[in-house]
């Protein structure tokens, strides 16, 4: 599908690409990795003609079909299912050209139509919509009803419904929640195509791609596998090539020792000549250096409170309207580690401003301690930050009382060199402002950590390191985030916003994933057609989380069916005895015996068949409905 041969690309003062060769198979999943700077979007650009490179070529099938998100989508008053109906050109032209075509023409059209499976299109598109946390309300508003972040949202649906060639992905988890990344890494095992995809998501990369596309100094090397098998399959590599290293260097150091001894000799002359020209063809192979990533800082508290940090009795929280967040029952202590579930708009950052002290009670009870510090991360940090501002002057600001080395010292710690710390905002990396933000949040050594997405602009190496110092660190968190492979090795107890409160989720990340998928293909059954039928509601400023089965009633209506097939069972094995003529026959004890079973089982089955028929109602009910 994609050929690219010995690729030359220099901009910016440096040399991104240096002579790099790599060809992709048709309909491979790739993921493209490297640390951040590396050149991994700057690739992108040039596949996609943005940017014309020097030497060397990329090649691509005639007539090949490139799809990317590179912005959201704008806001027009077109409606949502139709936007993303238009990103399928050939499909939305033959629908035109009904009409006004010639009667000879209209065969050929309906024709192709058919052979596109274009009857299906609205219920394809408003799958990929569902998957991607829009309502079926949804599909019937105009663009300019929804924000940025929602647009990012259709610009990605859009790319996946028209199905290019190669599909081209920058980092799409980074304006997604967690269950859209969970839907969006189901969604791209079964892409019919060929994509390619920039993400630093480990699970992503592990469950959703075939191959692994590493970019380091200038060169492209391919892989086969996820992430995991890429990780084993280069430690291999850099294994054996400081192994050919060291026997070369060792090589060499014996026969330049015997040119040393030998040279001034003329009866060892001839041999040391020759011993010279070895040397000189012995092939060069660079040393295995490793690269350095800088720690993350999260001191932990030195006195820890008295349980508990806190807790919520009956409390409810909004914005002075109707609460968003009610009947919020809830206890955090000093060990806890909460990963907070929910869809985007279910709640969770009011949730985490009302623990920050950024919102208060709008009715019933908090009890915290007055000593408790909060260190509070998200994004909305990176984007208000000052891009004339530097991290000197951030640090300097923080540290009113220390020394401008302390201040420097601190800065180098946070991962931010002395050519940094000089740097405007504006001319750092995503990556660097995040790093900055962090450690500055949890530099006093806070008692609880809220982490809102802190890892949406950090390479996989970063979040390893991230990883660690979460689990240095002594305090509570809570943890809001889409990295998957994150919010598992860090959160011990799961919480999820729903229905307009948050309460504990009875399963693991596992559960989870299959609940959300679950959810989007009922969510997808309701036809459009359906949904334009309907009146039309005054649209909430941003799509809201539909209704959703909490994970205990999934459960018990799933044991309630497993106990209601034990019970039939054992009431048919003991059918199976008394209906057998060597029992008739026999022991008259033993048929009393069957009777009394018999009997047990009976009951067993019908008390089995009245919990499965209530707890299938009760699960039911809080099933999304088309």
């Amino acid at each position: 599908m994609l050929q690219i041969h010995d690729l030359v690309f220099d901009a910016w003062g440096r040399r991104f690409l240096d002579h790099a060769t790599v060809t992709l198979p048709k309909d491979a999943k790739v993921g493209l990795v490297g640390r951040n700077g590396v050149g991994k979007s700057t690739l992108f650009k040039l596949i996609l003609g943005q940017l014309t490179h020097g030497d060397g070529d990329i090649g691509l099938p005639r007539d090949a079909r490139i799809g990317s998100v590179d912005q959201e989508h704008p806001a027009t008053p077109v409606p949502l299912l139709e936007t993303v109906l238009a990103a399928d050109v050939e499909r939305a032209g033959l629908l035109d050209e009904l009409e006004t075509a010639e009667p000879e023409r209209l065969g050929e059209i309906y024709a192709r139509l058919i052979d596109i499976d274009a009857d299906r299109a609205p219920s394809r598109a408003a799958e990929i919509l569902a998957g991607l946390g829009f309502s079926n309300a949804d599909l019937t508003r105009p663009m300019a009803e929804f924000s940025g972040g929602w647009r990012m949202r259709v610009a990605l649906a859009a790319s996946l419904f028209a199905e290019p060639d190669l599909l081209l992905l920058d980092e799409p988890t980074n304006y997604l929640d967690l269950e859209g990344a969970l839907w969006l890494e189901a969604r791209l095992r079964k892409y019919p195509h060929t994509a390619m995809v920039i993400s630093h998501d480990r699970e992503l990369l592990n469950n959703s791609v075939d191959h692994i596309l590493h970019m380091k100094d200038g060169k492209l090397s391919l892989y086969p596998g996820g992430y995991d098998d890429f990780e084993r399959q280069l430690g291999e590599k850099l294994r054996l090539q400081e192994a050919m290293r060291v026997k070369i260097e060792a090589k060499r150091a014996h026969m330049q020792s015997f040119v040393d001894r030998f040279k001034a000799k003329a009866s060892k002359a001839r041999q040391a000549q020759s011993r010279m020209k070895a040397i000189a063809k012995l092939p060069p192979v660079a040393a295995v250096i490793e690269e350095h990533v800088s720690p993350f800082t999260l001191p932990s508290p030195e006195r820890p409170l008295p349980p508990p940090l806190l807790r919520l009795e009956h409390a409810a929280v909004g914005y002075g309207g109707p609460p968003i967040l009610k009947k919020l029952d809830l206890r955090l202590d000093i060990d806890d580690r909460i990963g907070l579930l929910g869809v985007n708009g279910a709640g969770k950052s009011t949730f985490a401003k009302l623990v920050a002290g950024a919102l208060k009670l709008e009715s019933g009870s908090m009890h915290r301690s007055a000593r408790m510090r909060v260190g509070w991360f998200h994004q909305h940090q990176i984007e208000a930050m000052d891009p004339t501002d530097t991290p000197l002057e951030i640090i300097r600001r923080a540290l009113p009382a220390a020394s401008e080395a302390q201040r420097r010292s601190k800065l180098a710690q946070f991962g931010l060199g002395f050519d940094k710390q000089g740097t405007t905002v504006a001319n750092l990396s995503g990556g660097e402002r995040a790093r900055l933000l962090l450690n500055l949040v949890a530099m006093e050594a806070p008692h609880l950590l809220i982490l809102d997405e802190p890892t949406n602009h950090l390479d996989i190496d970063s979040r390893r390191a991230l990883l660690e110092a979460l689990n240095d660190y002594e305090g509570a968190v809570i943890l809001i985030t889409h990295d998957r492979s994150l919010m598992e090795l860090v959160a011990d107890r799961l919480w999820l916003a729903a229905d307009g409160t948050i309460t504990p989720f009875d399963g693991d990340l596992e559960d989870y994933a299959r609940f959300v998928l679950d959810r989007a293909r009922t969510v997808a059954r309701t036809s459009p057609s359906q949904v334009k039928a309907e009146p039309e509601a005054p649209p909430p400023p941003e799509p809201t989380a539909r209704k959703t089965p909490t994970g205990n009633l999934r459960r018990r209506a799933e044991s309630a069916e497993a106990a209601l097939a034990r019970a039939a069972q054992a009431l048919e094995a003991v059918d199976a005895e008394l209906t057998d003529p060597k029992t008739l026959a026999g022991d008259p004890v033993r048929l009393g015996e069957l009777g009394r079973r018999r009997a047990a089982a009976h009951a067993a089955l019908e008390a089995a068949e009245q919990e499965w028929l209530a707890a299938q109602e009760a699960y039911e009910s809080l099933k999304p409905t088309a």
